[in-house]
Formats: structure tokens, C-alpha cells, sequence
């Protein structure tokens, strides 16, 4: 049975609070349009990705257990990232192998963790969206949200139904952008050109749009396609799905 009023905790992320806030505002959106109740805990911090993949175990626990405690009270945590919803559905219970009273908070936190766009259609239901986007778009799966959250059919399904998009797909849609974190720093020339085999694709659709689930996905190729000189805009979807394109200019580009 449907709940009626869950209580939903939005986490922002690191790279939305900073870079992009017109992604939290419209994950807020969407959510309300489904609707939750939504609150961002004032308490809570970096999912403890970067410190995890780094090998730094005992940063990313104290983050993690940081997150635990401001998210565990609510009904879902809801991640408009499937990078940081990931490490919190995947990889949170690990690093409390020695603490079964965490290890249980965290395995309770990581049941109720959803990717933004998955919640909406798997959990709430949601299959109609009231925005409007005139646009030919193309869907790039993130690595994490594809393989770790199994997020692919999701946001193609809201999309299509969506009045004025068309959904134009690109090869090798699922195949990395060459980001990854960290891993952009440490191989700099792999990711380089990872990111030009994924800019060629999308050039490719002849798409004017290009979206994804990832801040850090959409950032790293917003920077190669701009660049590259290729005219296409770059958003995160909640920001299309939730109408609020006007709100903010594309990725990489300035008001």
C-alpha cells in the first residue's frame, strides 16, 4: 500500500550544494509533486566516497556514521546521485564490520536509500510528469547508478512520456565517462579519452540535450563538450523532469 505522507530525507550532495543547487531544489520538487514530505537534515555532511575509494576507511566511517545519524530517523533518504546512493545502499554496512549496533543502523539506512528518479517511479509510482521540455535529448547511464542501483529504464520512461522531448539514444550509453572520482586524477590521460569516445557519441544523436543522474558525470562531459565546441546543453534530468530549466543555466555555461 501506497504511504501517504512519507517523510522524506533529501540528500543533497556534495557536488548539488556546491555546484548545483538548482538540482536539490528540483529533486525537492518532484518529490512534493509525489507526494512526500520532504526535509533536508541541516546535519549532514559528504557521503564519504572519495575518502572510501581512496582507501581511507577511517574518514569515510566517520562520515558515514554522521549520515546514519541524521537520515535513519526518516521514512526514505532519497539521492539525486546514484554515485552517492551507492555508498550508502552498498558499501555503508562494510565499513561497520566491527560495531553491530551501526552495522545495524547502517544496514536499515542502506534499505530505505533510493536514487531520485528510481523512488519516483519505483516507489511512488509516479509515470506522468506535468513539465514541459521541447527538446531532443540523449541519457547518459551512470556507472554507479547502472551497476549499483540498477537505475537505466527509469528516467527513459518519465522522458518518453514527457510532452516536447524526444529521446534520441546514443551508443554505448552505459559505458563510462571517464570521471569516476578520483580516477579522473590519478589516470588524467584514460579519462581524456574515455570522455572524447563519449562526447563523439553524444554528438552523434544529434541531440541539443544531453542529461544524466551524476553531477560529476555531467560536469566532466559538460567541460569536454564545451571544449570540443559541441552545442549542446548539459542538465541534470530532475532539473528537466521538474520544469526548472529556467532556473538555471545549462552545465558549464554562465547566465
Amino acid at each position: 500500500m501506497l504511504q501517504t505522507r512519507p517523510r522524506v530525507a533529501l540528500f543533497v550532495t556534495c557536488l548539488v550544494d556546491l555546484y548545483r543547487p538548482n538540482v536539490g531544489f528540483s529533486a525537492i520538487a518532484l518529490l512534493e509533486e509525489a507526494g512526500c514530505q520532504v526535509e533536508v537534515p541541516a546535519a549532514q555532511s559528504c557521503c564519504g566516497q572519495p575518502a572510501y575509494n581512496s582507501g581511507d576507511r577511517a574518514t569515510a566511517k566517520e562520515l558515514a556514521r554522521n549520515v546514519v545519524d541524521a537520515f535513519l530517523p526518516y521514512d526514505y533518504t532519497v539521492v539525486p546521485s546514484g554515485s552517492c546512493g551507492g555508498q550508502i545502499s552498498h558499501h555503508y554496512p562494510g565499513l561497520f564490520a566491527d560495531d553491530p549496533e551501526y552495522r545495524g543502523r547502517a544496514e536499515r539506512l542502506a534499505a530505505k536509500t533510493h536514487e531520485l528518479v528510481s523512488f519516483l517511479t519505483d516507489v511512488r509510482g509516479m509515470t506522468e510528469i506535468a513539465a514541459r521540455y521541447d527538446g531532443v535529448v540523449t541519457y547518459h547511464d551512470s556507472c554507479s547508478g547502472l551497476r549499483e542501483l540498477g537505475v537505466k529504464r527509469q528516467p527513459r520512461a518519465l522522458l518518453a512520456g514527457m510532452p516536447g522531448v524526444t529521446l534520441k539514444e546514443m551508443a554505448d550509453a552505459e559505458i563510462c565517462c571517464g570521471f569516476g572520482g578520483t580516477f579522473c586524477v590519478k589516470y588524467p590521460d584514460i579519462s581524456t579519452r574515455m570522455v572524447s569516445d563519449k562526447t563523439r557519441a553524444i554528438a552523434a544523436t544529434g541531440a541539443d540535450t544531453l542529461l544524466a543522474g551524476d553531477m560529476g558525470c555531467l560536469l566532466n562531459m559538460a567541460g569536454r563538450l564545451k571544449r570540443e565546441g559541441v552545442p549542446v546543453k548539459v542538465r541534470h534530468v530532475a532539473e528537466v523532469l521538474a520544469g526548472r530549466t529556467g532556473a538555471a543555466p545549462p552545465i558549464g555555461e554562465v547566465s
